[in-house]
């Protein structure tokens, strides 16, 4: 059989001084490296990967040697960038109006983020609320809201009545502060709806406002003893006493006939004062059990 003949099985005919496994694409076993061993490229980058560790180390001894020289300085901190801090706003045209109305019972003007926040006399609250009301350039007939801030640490005057004033022609704001005991005096004459808004504020605070037409409790019951918003109230809830003095009254029969009802889940069956205990003891827990 002639060299170039196909030999059965093969892909092609055999070439003269090239050897099957050369022909076949097969590498011949004295070329196959041994196992474990990497071969061609992967040998070479494994290589290039050695030499970089080594000289990294190299690099780091080198440092490490190296004594350090004496009084360098260390490199400088990057600071956070600090947020917008308040402004003095003694400048603004407003300030200066009401200062030259009023004159020492205007005092600190800041701002800041673009809200101008004053603090004035609460004595004469209500003329300066009426003249920023009435005032024909910059008219606040809008009162926004007004609440109170506790600062239990300053003894004068522990308490900070805030009012938040709008106008709305104008489009402009104002906030004023007045630094307070237990009392000042009511706005209601000057915007009417200040009346629920220092109710509110009495409820939570305990702030009274004289001359307010309608004084008395918001949210909480009329008998609820204490102020929640203040920061010196109890942590501990109060809530188990007050519901624990409104509870109704029932005989051993009637708490016999409540359990039986509750065991065979006769809703039908109840009774008012079931139905009043169930909102308030609800699936027989406590009312408002502490916080372990």
């Amino acid at each position: 059989m002639s060299e170039d003949t196909k030999q059965p099985g093969s892909e092609g005919p055999t070439v003269p001084g090239v050897s099957d496994s050369e022909t076949s694409g097969t590498p011949p076993p004295s070329v196959i490296p041994p196992a474990g061993e990497l071969a061609g490229a992967d040998a070479e980058k494994a290589a290039m990967v050695e030499q970089a560790k080594s000289r990294v180390a190299a690099v780091k001894e080198s440092l490490a040697e190296q004594p350090a020289a004496p009084g360098t300085p260390k490199p400088p901190v990057k600071k956070k960038e600090e947020g917008p801090k308040p402004t003095d706003a003694s400048a603004h045209p407003l300030v200066k109006k009401l200062k030259s109305q009023f004159g020492e019972a205007i005092g600190e003007a800041l701002e800041f983020i673009g809200q101008l926040s004053v603090t004035v006399d609460g004595a004469r609250i209500v003329e300066i609320c009426d003249f920023l009301k009435s005032d024909e350039e910059i008219g606040f007939n809008y009162l926004s809201d007004l609440t109170c801030v506790h600062y239990p640490d300053r003894r004068d005057a522990p308490f900070e009545i805030v009012y938040n004033l709008f106008s709305i022609s104008s489009n402009e704001r104002v906030r004023l502060k007045v630094r307070t005991g237990e009392a000042v005096d009511s706005v209601t004459g000057v915007w009417p709806a200040a009346n629920w808004l220092e109710r509110e504020v009495f409820d939570l605070f305990g702030i009274r406002f004289d001359n307010h037409p309608d004084l008395r409790r918001l949210l909480l019951p009329p008998d609820w003893e204490g102020y929640p918003l203040r920061k010196d109230f109890p942590l501990e809830f109060v809530e188990n006493a007050w519901t624990a003095k409104h509870l109704p009254e029932m005989s051993e029969v009637e708490m016999e006939q409540l359990q039986q009802r509750r065991a065979y889940g006769l809703e039908i069956l109840s009774v008012p004062q079931e139905r009043l205990m169930r909102q308030i003891f609800i699936g027989g827990k406590e009312v408002m059990p502490k916080d372990k």
